[in-house]
C-alpha cells in the first residue's frame, strides 16, 4: 500500500500490488447480437430522419431486443420518421448475417423476427422536449460515471482493454476467412497483475471460443488462437507462469442465441471499463442520446480522458447525476485518486463551463445525433479511435489545451 496526499490535503491509501481482471464478449455473444440490432435501429432513425424533413433533435429510440433459438423480439417507444417494421426486420436479418450467424438454431434468413416498436409514452415526451422557456431535459433520472487511467495509450484500464483486443483479432481473423474454423460467439478473460501501481504481466487467460467444426478439441482451439492472443498482448506479459484456460468446458459448437438467450443491455460492465470503475446501471445501446445513460456517460469519459490527457492526474473518475424532464446535471463530482497535480473541487468548477452538461448541450458539443451507433455495439464503447464521420467522438482529446492552460 502507498499514501497519497490528496490535492485537499486528505490522505488516500492505494494498493500498489495486486492481481485484477475483466471480461469482454464478441459481436456473436447472444447479448451483444441484441445490442447491435438495437442500435442498428438508433442508426436507422438518424438516416431516416433528416430525408423525411425530421429535426434529429427531435428523433426518440428506446429499442430493446431478446433474442434466442431461431427467434428475436423487438420492442420499445419510438417518434421520428416512419420507419416500416418490415425494413426493421430486413435490418435484423442483416445485423445477424453481418455477425456471421448462419446455422441451424439461429439463422439470419430463417429466424422468426418480431417488432413490437410503438410511440413514445407523451408523459415521458412532455418531460423530454424543449418548450417555451424550457429547455431540453434528460430522459430518465440516474446517474453516469467516466473513467480514464494511465495505463494503455487510449488511456483505458488494461485488464479490459486487452480482453476486448484479443476479441477483436479473433473477430477479424474470422471475417477475412483466415479461420474458418471460428463460430462468431466468444468471450475472453485477462486477469493482469499489477506491481508498484503499473499493469506488468498476464497471469490468468481464459477464452470460450465456439467453432464451426464439431470435432475441434480446446487443444486444437489454443493452437488457433493463441497467436492472436500473444498479438494482443504487450510484449512479455506472457510468461512460462502464465495459466491459460481455453474452451475449458470441452466443446462448444452450439453457440449464440441458440445456446443462450440474448438481451439488450446486458453487458455493461463489458461496454465501459470491465469492473475497474464504478458504473450507474444504465445500458447504452438502443437508446438515442436524450437518454443520459448513453450520453452522459459518453460525456462522463470525454471529460474524464481529457484530465488525464491534460496530465492533470493519472487517474479519474467523474460522476454525473440528472433527473428526468430537468436540463442540467444535479451534480458533478470528480475523484483524482491521489494522483492529481490540481485540486478536484477545481476541476469540478472548470469542466461544466467547457462543456454544456445538458441533454441538449453533449448532444451538440459530441455530435450525437448521427448514426454512428452500431459500431460501439461491441468491443466496448470507449478506448476506440474517433472517427471521421463522428463517431466516438466522446473519445476525442480536444479539451487539452483548455485544461492545461487555464491550470498552468
Amino acid at each position: 500500500m502507498q499514501l497519497f496526499l490528496k490535492a485537499n490535503g486528505d490522505l488516500e491509501v492505494t494498493r500498489k500490488n495486486y492481481l485484477f481482471t475483466s471480461e469482454s464478449v464478441s459481436e456473436g455473444h447472444p447479448d451483444k447480437v441484441c445490442d447491435r440490432i438495437s442500435d442498428e435501429i438508433v442508426d436507422e432513425f438518424f438516416r431516416e430522419g433528416p430525408k423525411a424533413g425530421i429535426d434529429p433533435y427531435a428523433i426518440r429510440v428506446a429499442a430493446e431486443t431478446l433474442a434466442t433459438t431461431n427467434r428475436v423480439v423487438i420492442a420499445g417507444e419510438v417518434r421520428g420518421p416512419h420507419v416500416p417494421f418490415d425494413r426493421i426486420i430486413e435490418i435484423t436479418r442483416g445485423a445477424i448475417r453481418a455477425i456471421g450467424y448462419e446455422q441451424r438454431g439461429f439463422h439470419w434468413n430463417t429466424a422468426n423476427v418480431e417488432v413490437l416498436l410503438h410511440e413514445q409514452s407523451v408523459d415521458i415526451a412532455q418531460g423530454v422536449d424543449a418548450a417555451g422557456n424550457k429547455d431540453e431535459g434528460a430522459g430518465d433520472q440516474g446517474i453516469m460515471f467516466g473513467y480514464a487511467v494511465r495505463e494503455t495509450p487510449e488511456l483505458m484500464p488494461a485488464p479490459i482493454y486487452y480482453s476486448h483486443k484479443i476479441l477483436e483479432l479473433l473477430a477479424q481473423a474470422r471475417h477475412s476467412g483466415k479461420e474458418k474454423g471460428l463460430g462468431p460467439d466468444a468471450k475472453s478473460q485477462v486477469t493482469v497483475r499489477y506491481a508498484d501501481g503499473k499493469p506488468v504481466e498476464a497471469t490468468q487467460i481464459v477464452l470460450s471460443h465456439q467453432h464451426v467444426d464439431e470435432t475441434l478439441s480446446p487443444a486444437d482451439i489454443r493452437s488457433i488462437a493463441e497467436p492472436y492472443i500473444r498479438s494482443a498482448l504487450p510484449d512479455g506479459w506472457i510468461t512460462n507462469t502464465t495459466v491459460w484456460h481455453v474452451n475449458p468446458t470441452g466443446k462448444f459448437y452450439i453457440g449464440g442465441p441458440d445456446g443462450d438467450a440474448g438481451l439488450t443491455g446486458r453487458k455493461i460492465i463489458v461496454d465501459t471499463y470491465g469492473g475497474a470503475a464504478p458504473h450507474g446501471g444504465g445500458a447504452f445501446s438502443g437508446k438515442d442520446p436524450t437518454k443520459v445513460d448513453r450520453s452522459a456517460a459518453y460525456a462522463a469519459r470525454y471529460l474524464a480522458k481529457n484530465v488525464v490527457a491534460a496530465g492533470l492526474a493519472d487517474r479519474c473518475t467523474l460522476q454525473l447525476s440528472y433527473a428526468i424532464g430537468v436540463a442540467e446535471p444535479l451534480s458533478i463530482y470528480v475523484d483524482l485518486h491521489g494522483t492529481g497535480h490540481v485540486c478536484e473541487e477545481k476541476v469540478e468548477e472548470l469542466l461544466p463551463q467547457l462543456i454544456r452538461l445538458s441533454p441538449r448541450g453533449i448532444r451538440e458539443h459530441l455530435q450525437l445525433n448521427r448514426p454512428i451507433y452500431a459500431r460501439t455495439s461491441s468491443y466496448g464503447h470507449f478506448g476506440r479511435t474517433p472517427d471521421a464521420d463522428g463517431g466516438f467522438s466522446w473519445e476525442k482529446t480536444d479539451l487539452v489545451d483548455q485544461l492545461k492552460s487555464h491550470f498552468a
